[in-house]
């Protein structure tokens, strides 16, 4: 059995984890987490923002607002209101979600990530633990890291 990440069956531009098994979801497979499903953020959140921030769902490339997004300021934790990227660290990583070569530290958290068959490193809020994406060591100088985050799991403030 193996969880599949499948664009949902309401159209939303979510992906949902199911079982291929059976179409359910499957939580026996998903990654450990200190998250609570029925916690404060299922009122406060979408219910596509809730799916990707409190359950690791992934939203569909290209659909996030925040993939062509190009002003000055800072990415906030949906969630929490943590300050986890700047845009001076954005870059087109040509995708399909937003791109930042590196984190505001120590905000982001760093656990790894081995479902779908792959070996990842997720990345998710340091002060929440809400879902964000996943880091890469594909991306440009200086660091060569491609934080690459779901739009769903952030708020900006331009500067």
């Amino acid at each position: 059995t193996g969880r599949l990440t499948v664009p949902d069956s309401d159209s939303d531009g979510v992906a949902d984890n199911v079982d291929e098994n059976n179409g359910n979801a499957n939580e026996e497979e998903t990654i450990p987490t200190k998250i609570n499903a029925d916690d404060k953020y299922k009122s406060q959140l979408s219910a596509d923002a809730f799916k990707v921030c409190r359950l690791a769902a992934t939203e569909s490339p290209f659909t996030g607002i925040y993939n062509d997004h190009w002003l000055a300021g800072t990415y906030f934790c949906a969630c929490c209101q943590t300050p986890l990227f700047s845009s001076t660290a954005k870059f087109n990583a040509g995708c399909g979600w937003p791109s930042f070569n590196a984190a505001i530290a120590p905000n982001v958290e760093y656990l790894a990530d081995n479902s779908h068959g792959m070996t990842r490193t997720e990345i998710r809020c340091n002060n929440c633990q809400s879902h964000l994406g996943h880091v890469f060591d594909d991306g440009p100088e200086p660091t060569y890291r491609r934080y690459c985050v779901n739009s769903l799991s952030l708020n900006f403030n331009a500067s």
